[in-house]
């Protein structure tokens, strides 16, 4: 089974984002550092969930364990429901999780997930060095 371990951070909320993506592959370790422009923090973690499965789908992995220190991801994806603001972003990693074979999603705290953090907080600083603008997943 394929471990996926994601983060999404902002440096103000608003401000200069980031997706963090740490997949274990088997020992094959990758590392995605993903600059998303500005955004809220909520929001980074979702483009974070949705990078990752891009990923994934594009990897054609089959069998997915997420990983996300974001409760309200997790509830979201548990429930397949999201408040209005955030639904058109939870509506498209849905349909992207119905590409894998099976797909898992756990909660962890911050501590387990540390690789993806500081990939996310890369990241921003991406943002900052390419002067990147906003962007769509």
């Amino acid at each position: 089974m394929i471990e996926v371990y994601i983060d999404g951070a902002s440096a103000g909320n608003p401000g200069p984002s980031g997706a963090g993506v740490f997949i274990n592959n088997n020992g094959v370790i990758e590392r995605h550092s993903i600059p998303l422009g500005i955004m809220e923090n909520h929001e980074a973690e979702y483009h974070a969930l949705i990078k990752a499965l891009e990923i994934c789908v594009a990897k054609k992995y089959g069998v997915v364990s997420f990983r996300t220190d974001s409760q309200a991801i997790n509830q979201a994806i548990e429930k397949e429901f999201a408040k209005k603001k955030y639904a058109l972003l939870l509506e498209r990693a849905l349909e992207l999780s119905a590409n894998l074979e099976l797909f898992f999603m756990k909660w962890i705290p911050s501590m387990e997930n540390k690789s993806a953090d500081e990939l996310a907080r890369r990241a921003i600083r991406l943002n900052r060095i390419e002067g990147a603008h906003d962007q769509d997943c």
